[in-house]
């Protein structure tokens, strides 16, 4: 069990303290084990990552994002079950403009690694650096955006991102039952830095829609040029035994939640 975390807001100075008034949800899971921490984010106009394939010791996602300064972010926490430990393999993945974590196992994926990757463009399938199903998962829908010619647009319509994912999960699901192997559990959390998409399929997934700070930490740096009450809506997923907050909004199985640059948010089925 890992944890996965999508943020998006108005502001680019608030992430660590966003995170921390969510602190209760966005914890790594008791116990937890030897891990491997990554973090995406869009800054200045730029994709930047900051990984850790493994540690084993205490942790926090304000410390990790004490200088990060950016208004969209995927956060995750890896307990691997395919590719090991290391850089290639740790989420989020990039390409381009867009950021990809996943959390789950596509069922007997050795067994449909070649097709899923034979029904790549080329250049897709060469962007492909590690060993985990959820890469290639990332680039099966990057490909479904390139047929429908949105990999590069930035203002990428709702219903197409959706339908990208729709796509890659029903080919996924296709070949999966042809080697009769269970349903593949998909959650996952996918974004250009204006759009971004989170799907329930496997854990348990929810949302929250925030406006101002009512818990901020004890070190939050003072507001410069007063640029307004922060807004932002947060994604956690994996969230088994844990008791939500009664703002939060949990996904049922199968359905995705769809936030756009204006923070609009809208539930969709897949």
């Amino acid at each position: 069990m890992g944890r996965l975390v999508g943020y998006m807001a108005n502001r680019h100075d608030r992430l660590g303290a966003a995170l921390h008034q969510e602190r209760a949800v966005v914890a790594p899971p008791p116990a937890m084990g030897p891990t491997g921490w990554g973090l995406g984010f869009y800054q200045g106009g730029e994709v930047l990552h900051k990984k850790r394939p493994q540690f084993d010791g205490k942790f926090d996602w304000e410390t990790v994002t004490r200088d990060v300064r950016s208004d969209c972010a995927i956060l995750h926490l890896r307990q691997p079950t395919v590719g090991d430990f290391r850089s290639h393999n740790t989420h989020p993945f990039r390409m381009r403009s867009w950021l990809f974590a996943h959390t789950g196992t596509i069922s007997r994926f050795e067994a449909i690694e070649e097709r899923l990757r034979g029904s790549l463009p080329d250049f897709v399938n060469r962007n492909i650096r590690g060993k985990t199903d959820s890469e290639v998962l990332f680039h099966v829908i990057l490909s479904f955006l390139h047929d429908s010619g949105n990999l590069d647009n930035l203002d990428v319509a709702s219903d197409d991102l959706l339908s990208a994912v729709r796509s890659a999960v029903a080919l996924v699901d296709r070949l999966t039952a042809e080697v009769k192997a269970p349903p593949s559990t998909m959650n996952l959390v996918l974004t250009n830095g204006r759009l971004m998409i989170g799907l329930c399929r496997g854990a348990r997934l929810a949302y929250v829609e925030r406006r101002g700070l009512f818990d901020p930490p004890d070190d939050l740096p003072p507001d410069r040029g007063a640029p307004g009450v922060l807004r932002y809506v947060m994604l956690t997923s994996d969230l088994e035994g844990i008791e939500l907050p009664a703002d939060y909004i949990e996904l049922e199985q199968g359905q995705a939640v769809i936030v756009d640059r204006d923070l609009h948010v809208q539930g969709r089925s897949l």
